[in-house]
């Protein structure tokens, strides 16, 4: 049975007006096909989606472990299982206080501790709570994953047919635009520029023209429809979900060539790794 493909934009607050996104897909002879956005506005129907059975591999805009020299300084497991079941029983308010207060120790420029993947893949630090609040991700998001049940490569063996990998949406899209922004929450700052960009994005896609794609002979098949209603999203959402969707469909061609670990290298078993950094 060919294994479906997941991208999954999230939020750590979901509603109706910014919900989950979830693009749906499968490879097919070299194209990922996008065959639906499904949309989650609470956190209970999302991970419950993925509590269905497989086979698929997802790729998830949600860091997957902390840095190891902020977990080794605040004295917390380091053995990743029982370290994310520290975190998951602390209040965001918690998490807040106690990564302000380690930032507050340390000099201008080197506020943060980073994770070893955050360099190659230009992310933000796993710990940042504010713009984007990518700790109260990994609090609201790592725990549905390991309740639904799925495998989390080099982190955590869960269903073998269900596989979620840390994806990260900016990653793919900077290989192709570089530093022009493509999205923005903020209605003022949805400009033609930012629309431009997203269809320009969209044409590399299809085209195959981005280099993660090139280099696995992968390009992205849209109907018009579905092309229009993902430059018109200037949230940028949708899009994100589908940059996460080839990540994953990198890994499944990875996987498919036979590579052990999805495509990922052999990485930090406590901090995880961004899936094609």
């Amino acid at each position: 049975m060919p294994w479906q493909l997941l991208g999954c934009d999230f939020t750590s607050a979901p509603t109706r007006r910014k919900p989950v996104v979830l693009a749906v897909g499968r490879s097919d002879r070299g194209r990922v096909v996008l065959d639906g956005i499904e949309r989650f506005d609470s956190l209970d129907a999302w991970s419950a989606r993925l509590s269905a059975p497989g086979p698929w591999v997802g790729g998830f805009d949600l860091p997957f472990g902390l840095p190891r020299e902020l977990v080794e300084t605040l004295g917390w497991p380091t053995d990743w299982a029982a370290c994310m079941a520290h975190y998951a029983g602390l209040s965001r308010e918690a998490i807040r206080d106690t990564f302000a207060a380690f930032c507050n120790a340390r000099p201008v420029g080197g506020k943060f501790a980073h994770r070893a993947t955050d360099t190659p893949a230009g992310s933000s630090p796993s710990m940042k709570w504010v713009n984007p609040p990518v700790a109260f991700m990994l609090h609201a998001g790592v725990p549905r994953l390991l309740h639904a049940g799925v495998s989390l490569p080099g982190l955590h063996a869960g269903d073998p047919a269900r596989v979620a990998l840390e994806a990260y949406p900016g990653l793919l899209a900077r290989s192709v635009l570089g530093a022009a922004s493509y999205k923005s929450d903020d209605k003022a700052k949805q400009t033609p520029e930012r629309l431009i960009a997203r269809r320009t994005l969209i044409n590399a896609l299809e085209n195959g023209q981005a280099p993660l794609l090139q280099a696995a002979g992968l390009r992205l098949k849209l109907s018009h429809a579905q092309a229009d209603a993902l430059a018109a999203d200037a949230s940028g959402d949708s899009l994100d979900a589908v940059l996460c969707l080839l990540q994953a469909a990198w890994a499944c061609h990875q996987h498919q060539a036979g590579h052990p670990r999805w495509g990922l290298p052999e990485a930090d078993p406590l901090e995880g790794w961004i899936v094609s950094a």
